[in-house]
């Protein structure tokens, strides 16, 4: 997949899986080093030179351990409001030797959410939105979607493992209307609504 030079190819698209929209890092194969929570926190993530913990040096984003056996390493992100996916940014801010080498994305659309038993099960279908493709170290991983679904969830695979500061899902929202109550005033131009200046 051929990824895009700047951010600015997003302007306009919102960040489905932000935190303040119920955005949730919910299962990962491995976070041994740095907890899934960070993929999802605001800015680019920061380095402390003589920050450490229990597991060693202590890093502002998600990473997993050295694969000793064969496999990847995944993370399952719920996005806070459904939407059609336009663009990803996997920032690999500050990992620089520990990086992933390649990543890919799969997506899927689910009505309840499912437990962590029927996420590892083959009950969900998911659907490829990125193939597995290089990450530069410590950057922004900019990679144009072409999609036309509606997803809830998305599976981000790095291959084999090591450390990616933010995930960021650029799309637009497809509102719920479905859940607001019966005469219920709607704000039409409210973002998680769908509005956009």
């Amino acid at each position: 997949m051929e990824k895009i030079e700047s951010a600015s190819s997003f302007s306009g698209l919102i960040d489905l899986a932000a935190e303040k929209f119920g955005g949730k890092a919910v299962l990962a194969s491995d976070e041994f080093f740095a907890p899934k929570e960070n993929l999802l926190k605001e800015g680019r993530g920061i380095f402390i030179p003589d920050k450490f913990t229990e597991n060693g040096k202590w890093m502002d984003g998600w990473e997993s351990r050295r694969k000793r056996t064969g496999g990847h390493d995944w993370c399952i992100i719920k996005l806070g409001v459904k939407g059609i996916i336009k663009g990803v940014d996997i920032d690999t801010n500050h990992f620089l030797g520990n990086h992933p080498p390649y990543a890919s994305i799969e997506a899927c659309l689910v009505i309840e959410e499912p437990d962590t038993d029927e996420f590892l099960s083959n009950n969900i279908n998911w659907i490829t939105i990125l193939p597995k493709s290089p990450l530069n170290p410590g950057s922004q991983n900019l990679f144009p979607i072409n999609t036309s679904g509606n997803f809830t969830h998305l599976k981000l695979n790095i291959y084999p493992d090591g450390g990616v500061a933010r995930f960021r899902i650029f799309g637009e929202i497809i509102p719920e209307w479905k859940l607001s109550k019966n005469g219920e005033l709607i704000d039409l131009a409210a973002l998680i609504n769908g509005g956009r200046v």
